[in-house]
């Protein structure tokens, strides 16, 4: 660490190389990179080889060792840019937060000991974290396309767990109901002699759950973040179907099975015939319930349906078939992106068609609304 020592004592005098960077890091994980101490370790020791007297290098050794996908990179490049001045690859000297921080933070006047430093990287951290917060906060529909490519990034900070149903199988517990056979095997091993008392409970399984996805043009501003949560509940260890209600009803598992978000995105997009058209929820509930109800997809299931309520056909036909859902399912959630919204009122034809029939009505309008929706489900 000689060539950074020597440029962070020309620089800051009371600021080590070292501390230079690990602030970078800190930077970068308030952003929402996941910055773990080994890559962290790893971009010491790959900026000590490549010398910050080599601006270039030493930008590349970060995106080498800090990244860990596509979505990262772009986030790199942004806190690359706000952290350090790319002329001179040192940090800047910054006497405020950043103009596009909405929060107001309070500011240190530079003294001879560097203190003004260490106080710009603590609000850099701080700025970018509620940045991050705010983002969580804002409705989908209002965002701009870069806010939206940064949100893409945030979903997979979202913690997911499957709902857990009791299996008709049985294991080994501390209490419970006496596991006599067991216990049996356990006195023969003892030629006969009493022993410990076993005890069993019915084991614990992943319960299905089930996504419709409404893809018409009244949630055309939606749909994309909707199906990038059901790519997300997919990952949660439990069994996930997903369906795209438009004009027809279409299956999108197999489409979402891919492991990276985008790939699984554009094979949903290029998989629904009727993206952004009308919409016909009583009739394609019904072609769900007739073709998937009766192979018991749904029985016992948590199911989950994403629509504003806008229905253009019979909504009596619509208010029927979801009183045949929930007769069958265990669970019935309906996400609502206006939900959320300020004096928002249930007037739909449609919503109020199904309001008696779903056990949860829920707002589906920001991540933060998305990760209360992943606690009412796995609560389910």
């Amino acid at each position: 660490m000689t060539e950074l020592s020597a440029i962070a004592d020309a620089s800051t005098p009371q600021r080590g190389a070292e501390e230079i960077l690990l602030g970078f890091t800190i930077a970068l994980r308030a952003a929402g990179v996941p910055v773990t101490h080994d890559r962290a370790q790893g971009y010491l020791e790959a900026a000590a080889l490549a010398g910050l007297t080599d601006a270039r290098a030493a930008y590349y050794a970060g995106r080498a060792t800090l990244c860990a996908s596509p979505a990262d990179l772009e986030r790199y490049d942004q806190v690359y840019e706000a952290y350090f001045d790319p002329a001179a690859g040192l940090p800047r000297r910054r006497a405020s937060a950043p103009p596009s921080v909405t929060t107001s933070t309070s500011t240190l006047p530079e003294s001879d000991h560097g203190g003004a430093g260490e106080a710009g990287d603590e609000e850099i951290v701080r700025a970018m974290a509620s940045e991050t917060e705010v983002l969580r906060q804002r409705d989908i529909a209002t965002l701009t396309a870069n806010e939206k490519a940064r949100l893409a990034a945030m979903f997979a900070t979202l913690e997911v767990r499957p709902p857990l149903r009791r299996s008709g199988r049985m294991r080994p517990w501390h209490r419970g109901t006496l596991d006599a056979p067991r216990t049996l095997r356990s006195s023969l091993r003892r030629m006969g002699e009493p022993a410990t008392l076993e005890w069993r409970r019915r084991a614990l399984r992943a319960r299905s759950v089930v996504l419709l996805v409404d893809v018409s043009g009244s949630m055309s501003a939606y749909a994309d973040a909707l199906l990038r949560l059901a790519h997300r509940l997919g990952t949660g260890g439990g069994p996930v179907e997903t369906f795209a209600l438009g004009t027809r009803l279409t299956r999108l598992t197999r489409a979402l099975a891919a492991r990276d978000a985008e790939r699984a995105l554009v094979a949903a997009g290029q998989t629904v015939p009727d993206w952004s058209g009308g919409t016909r929820l009583g009739e394609t509930l019904k072609a769900f319930l007739d073709r998937w109800g009766r192979r018991g997809l749904a029985r016992g299931a948590v199911v989950v349906v994403f629509s504003d309520g806008w229905e253009r056909g019979d909504a009596a036909l619509l208010g029927e078939q979801m009183a045949r859902l929930h007769r069958i399912a265990h669970h019935v959630v309906w996400v609502n992106p206006h939900r959320g919204k300020a004096n928002y009122e249930p007037v739909q034809v449609g919503i109020q068609a199904v309001l008696p029939h779903v056990d949860a009505f829920v707002a589906g309008h920001s991540l933060a609304a998305f990760a209360e929706l992943s606690v009412v489900i796995s609560r389910a």
